[in-house]
């Protein structure tokens, strides 16, 4: 009589993995790759789009740079400019005192003199 006991307490149990395979499998693929887009998306929009943006400028910024403008380099030093030479700037920083740079180590500049 046990063994009779012990199969009718299980005997709900015994079917219950059929039920859960029926039932649908969660959220399809799409849904489960939809975060990661979003998070990208967002990334592009607060991270890249700004970048790239700021290096244009910088670019229009470095291509415009004509004798007598005032420039800072990222070393600190103002000076400005007595002659461009391709990417190759010749600044005075004080009377008779002149120093090549490279164009990529301005930071800023500040047209004309004064």
């Amino acid at each position: 009589m046990l063994p009779v006991t012990v199969t009718a307490t299980f005997a709900p149990f015994a079917n219950a993995h059929l039920a859960q395979a029926a039932a649908p499998s969660g959220p399809s693929m799409l849904m489960q790759l939809l975060p990661i887009v979003l998070i990208f998306v967002v990334f592009w929009f607060l991270i890249l789009r700004p970048q790239k943006k700021q290096q244009d400028v910088r670019k229009k910024m470095l291509e415009a740079i004509q004798r007598g403008d005032r420039v800072l380099t990222t070393g600190g030093i103002y000076g400005t400019v007595k002659d461009v030479k391709g990417d190759v700037l010749v600044l005075t920083i004080a009377e008779n005192v002149k120093v090549e740079v490279a164009k990529g180590a301005i930071t800023s500049v500040a047209t004309g003199e004064g």
